[in-house]
């Protein structure tokens, strides 16, 4: 079992280390561990925030496991040079097409959302994002209007088959759960949408016993901070999943606790914590790693086939919040490296 490590710039570096004792405590047979840059710290080291050889590890592994890119002082290099191009490329390069963002609330950590604890306790969701495509992806440019005033402008557009397979794992991660899909789109306003809209009605007729519903993402966006309880599988683009995701980490309380996955066809996939480099806290060990242990779970769970081993570690992070083990995030005192002896002794 070969999974490469990329743990990139900020915060990434603290809290995968963490990620990597709860994967070396297992102590599976076969686990093979191999460290490649990215971002920020490829780039001053290799000249590229994704090198060839990164690509290459990337490559010979079969999962991912990823910390986080961004870093100031690489804002004024040109775009395809940025930290935020490594995530990108290894999207594009490794064909994730589908990102898979689980939000629930932790029992004990209902006080801590910004929601009335009544409402944040019946939060258990899982939103799938489109990944390969939209404005993302899009044809993007700067230009002068003949008046002088600058403009730029990005497309957005997806065809079909892209809808189409986003879709089947949408509908397929709601046969294992309650058999609810909500599809949220803007199809009153895009035609992007409409096409989405379509195509997603189109698939459904393969899944009989899901209920499939719609949605417009602004009335998304309310609903989940009005009734997110209502929410089971939500299956949208790239530019409203990267919106709604975020917006549903502050639904339970914090960004610091969402994992996510990143899956190509078959069982490849990359795993990264939501939250980000955050430099501000980057290297005072106050970073906390839950999300990013939690992604090695889903790693396990998705790439590796490892059920078992994947709640062992969810029941051992969710034990160390029973236990009031908490960091500054979640109004706590605890820091990186003691949260991980934390979790390790519970796991």
């Amino acid at each position: 079992m070969r999974i490469a490590v990329f743990a990139g710039d900020g915060i990434g570096p603290e809290v995968t280390e963490q990620a990597v004792r709860v994967l070396e405590k297992l102590e599976l047979p076969g686990l093979e561990l191999v460290e490649g840059d990215v971002g920020g710290a490829a780039y001053y080291k290799h000249g590229h925030p994704l090198p060839a050889e990164t690509l290459e590890i990337a490559r010979s592994a079969q999962a991912i496991l990823f910390g986080a890119v961004g870093d100031f002082s690489c804002d004024h290099l040109e775009r395809h040079l940025r930290p935020e191009q490594a995530i990108l490329g290894l999207r594009k390069e490794l064909g994730l097409f589908a990102n898979l963002r689980p939000a629930q609330v932790f029992a004990g950590l209902e006080d801590l959302t910004t929601l009335r604890p009544e409402v944040a306790s019946k939060i258990d969701l899982l939103i799938v994002r489109e990944l390969n495509g939209d404005v993302y992806f899009g044809e993007k440019g700067m230009r002068t209007l003949e008046d002088g005033r600058r403009q730029g402008w990005d497309m957005m557009s997806y065809a079909e088959d892209e809808v189409r397979r986003i879709a089947h794992v949408g509908f397929k991660a709601a046969m294992g759960r309650s058999k609810k899909l909500c599809s949220v789109d803007k199809a009153n306003v895009l035609e992007t949408s409409q096409l989405w809209r379509d195509v997603v009605i189109e698939v459904a007729k393969e899944y009989p016993e899901v209920e499939l519903t719609h949605m417009y993402v602004d009335n998304a966006a309310m609903q989940l901070v009005k009734n997110p309880g209502q929410f089971d599988v939500i299956v949208t683009g790239n530019l409203f999943g990267d919106i709604l995701s975020d917006q549903a980490s502050m639904c339970v309380g914090s960004i610091g606790l969402l994992a996510s996955a990143s899956l190509a066809e078959g069982t490849y996939g990359l795993y990264e914590p939501i939250h980000g480099s955050a430099p501000d806290i980057a290297g005072k060990g106050l970073a906390n790693p839950m999300a990013t242990i939690l992604s090695a779970a889903m790693l396990l769970r998705h790439s590796l086939g490892l059920e078992a081993e994947a709640a062992r570690i969810e029941a051992a992070v969710a034990k160390t919040l029973a236990d009031g083990i908490k960091g500054g995030d979640l109004g706590g005192s605890a820091g990186t490296r003691e949260i991980g002896d934390a979790v390790l002794e519970r796991l």
